[in-house]
């Protein structure tokens, strides 16, 4: 779908409402929002008995109307809709909002159905929006076809709301407009089935009027575009905000690693919007306060805040919350201080957060002035001045409208960005409103708990923008020739195959004899030096010390002897097809880390980091990746885990190397991005870290079949 078919679907000069009736709520509200919202062009009704609807004229025929309607809103029988269509490209109209339910999302019948509409659109030239959904409002332009109420005045804004969720639609709306949040396009996705989520993401990415996206995804349904458009937004400085619903994880997306078990749905959602610059939110309140603060502020130039409030209260709350979210509360510097205990009275707080106290009653210019006080601190990236626009009207008005022109005026005249923050989330009235309008006052965020929030996630996004204007993506490795593959292979790799593949791809493997035979065993252990491991290596027991298939600290000739017969044993009573047992040297100390490569269904190969060996399952401190990576994003993962702390050698323990660990870990992601489509799963643990010594000490591949 190009930009040009969406620019001309949401801009249409004249619309007909197909299938309207006076027995259809559909219908009447429809006809009601173009008319009550200001569309600037006719409105068609056609209906199969011509008779008259909604007050007006109708139209018996698709063929009876004027030439030239640009949109058909379309509200027919599910069992009509192939033939209407029909009609609406006969007469040449470009574009379709199918309201009609009854398609892919009641089963099989529906979706063949739904198979032949979008035939029929594709051959016949004609754009769909839905069907099942209840249409758009373009804001910004006054077009609202639109199948529920929409409460008037509409506010028009910078914010483009995509849902894919129509009962929702209107609910998101409502809050954006309680809160004074205004909206360029809402639309309504329905089932997708020509338009789809990612078109009009293009759309608003490339649309003046939108400075902020607001997401209601249940499925990313084309995740190569929609990864796509999230970097150009985040590139552009237009933060995409969303809520991803169905937290679903599977269980073990592959059966025999960990790291299947441990990468979830979410988890993989998680990281593709972290790394691509997607805020994700989990309210639909915080789905717009976080748009709509973005879209105001644009990006913020850094984490320092200065607070100043009216109350001891907002400021211990902010100062908890700040921490949070990872917000800065710097000390003030002397000269601010001062100037801050010329304008306050004497038993206000002047430290940050500022508490002017409720003095702020008598003299009204208490906040404004604290404010024009502290704004240039040198300590300060931004300021947030927690006050709430008037509810009810006084019966004089001139005055408070008087002061929140003053204030508008050093608000937008300071140097550095000031975001006004109410201290609960409340509606504003509409006497606010209008207050706001005729002052231009700015936003004002929602509340101290949804404001922080959304205030941390816009300075976290503010960083990855200007990282992105600055970064190159990592290049995906070009194949080389040593990576052919045997042409018939196994699903799994254990381990001997496994560390014998990696080594020979410059991984740092544990030196490592398979054996079949105790004599041989005792061979090995001495040239590789006591002590050592045995385990058992047999391709069905992945987890050998389950089943006794791992004897460790082996120190003579007579302990590997036995440990041979009985891991070899334990292969043969678990029905096992053993190969015999791998002889290892003893590695003790350091830190074991996991190394997983999994292949999500949706967004390709997704890397695991985290604290390996027998905490896998303990602890879960793992960190994902979707691939490609390079080794900063590697660090940066490392230095996430809850557990990270282990790096720095507590306790008179060696310090890791993790720039070492994060070029190993790099060359893994890099071997699995070349061995392409082919590669199912790859899991190193543990990964021993030692100093500077990084050695995988057990390993698994898992291939796809077919591949």
């Amino acid at each position: 779908m190009t930009d040009g078919h969406a620019r001309q679907l949401f801009n249409p000069r004249s619309i007909a409402l197909v299938g309207a009736t006076d027995k259809s709520r559909w219908s009447w509200n429809t006809f009601a929002n173009l008319q009550l919202h200001g569309f600037a062009g006719p409105v068609y009704l056609v209906n199969p008995r011509g008779i008259p609807v909604h007050g007006q004229h109708s139209y018996a025929r698709i063929a009876d109307l004027p030439s030239g309607v640009d949109l058909a809103f379309v509200m027919v029988p599910t069992a009509a809709v192939l033939g209407v269509l029909g009609e609406v490209a006969d007469h040449g109209i470009p574009s379709v909002v199918l309201l009609t339910s009854g398609f892919a999302e009641v089963g099989d019948t529906g979706a063949e159905l739904e198979r032949q509409v979008t035939d029929l659109a594709r051959r016949r030239g004609l754009t769909i929006l839905g069907p099942n959904g209840n249409g758009y409002i373009n804001a910004t332009a006054g077009i609202t076809p639109y199948g529920l109420p929409i409460d008037n005045p509409l506010r028009s804004g910078p914010v483009g709301v995509v849902l894919q969720s129509g009962a929702l639609a209107s609910s998101v709306l409502n809050f954006a407009q309680s809160r004074n949040v205004g909206v360029s396009l809402l639309v309504s996705m329905g089932n997708e089935s020509m338009m789809s989520m990612t078109d009009v993401m293009r759309y608003l990415i490339d649309d003046d009027a939108t400075r902020a996206i607001a997401l209601f995804i249940e499925s990313v349904r084309r995740p190569v575009e929609f990864l796509a458009l999230a970097r150009e937004s985040l590139v552009k400085g237009k933060p995409i905000v969303a809520i991803k619903v169905g937290r679903s994880r599977v269980g073990a997306r592959v059966a025999k690693s960990h790291t299947g078990s441990m990468v979830g749905d979410d988890a993989v959602v998680d990281a593709v919007f972290r790394q691509n610059g997607v805020i994700r939110v989990d309210s639909l309140e915080d789905l717009i306060i976080t748009a709509g603060l973005l879209a105001e502020s644009g990006p913020l130039p850094g984490p320092r805040f200065g607070f100043i409030t009216a109350s001891g209260g907002a400021s211990e709350i902010i100062a908890d919350r700040a921490e949070d979210e990872g917000i800065e509360i710097p000390e003030f510097a002397p000269e601010t201080v001062e100037r801050l205990r010329r304008v306050v009275p004497p038993f206000a707080a002047i430290q940050n957060p500022v508490d002017v106290t409720g003095y702020v009653l008598i003299k009204r210019d208490l906040l404004r002035n604290a404010l024009m006080a502290a704004h240039d601190d040198p300590s300060l990236d931004a300021l947030v001045l927690v006050s709430d626009l008037p509810r009810a009207e006084p019966p004089d008005p001139a005055a408070i409208i008087e002061l929140y022109r003053q204030s508008s005026a050093v608000l937008r005249g300071s140097a550095k960005p000031v975001i006004v923050m109410g201290n609960s989330l409340t509606d504003i009235t509409a006497f606010g409103r209008d207050v706001a309008r005729q002052t231009g006052y700015p936003g004002v965020l929602g509340g101290i708990h949804h404001g922080l929030t959304a205030l941390g996630r816009a300075v976290r996004w503010s960083g990855l923008h200007r990282d992105a204007l600055h970064s190159v993506a990592p290049a995906v490795p070009a194949p080389r020739a040593e990576l052919e593959l045997p042409d018939q292979m196994e699903s799994s790799w254990p381990e001997h195959r496994a560390g014998r593949f990696l080594a020979a791809h410059g991984i740092p493997v544990v030196p490592s004899a398979l054996v079949t035979g105790p004599e041989q065993a005792v061979r090995s252990a001495e040239a590789l030096g006591y002590p050592v491991v045995v385990k058992l290596a047999a391709d069905e027991i992945v987890h050998k010390s389950d089943i006794g298939g791992v004897k460790v600290g082996l120190r003579n000739a007579g302990e590997v002897l036995a440990a041979y017969c009985d891991v070899v044993s334990a292969g043969y009573d678990a029905g096992a097809d053993v190969h015999g047992a791998l002889v290892q040297p003893q590695r003790t100390g350091g830190i074991e880390l996991l190394i997983g490569i999994v292949t999500d269904p949706a967004w390709g190969k997704v890397l695991a980091v985290g604290l390996g060996g027998a905490w896998v399952e303990i602890l879960n401190d793992t960190a994902l990746s979707v691939l490609p990576v390079d080794r900063s994003q590697v660090l940066q993962s490392l230095r996430s885990l809850r557990g990270a702390r282990l790096f720095d050698g507590p306790r008179g323990t060696e310090k890791a190397d993790l720039d070492a660990v994060a070029d190993m870990i790099a060359s893994v992601a890099g071997l699995a991005q070349r061995l392409g489509d082919r590669l199912d799963a790859l899991e190193i643990n543990p990964l021993l870290v030692k100093g500077s010594q990084v050695e995988a000490l057990d390993a698994l591949i898992t291939w796809r079949h077919g591949a």
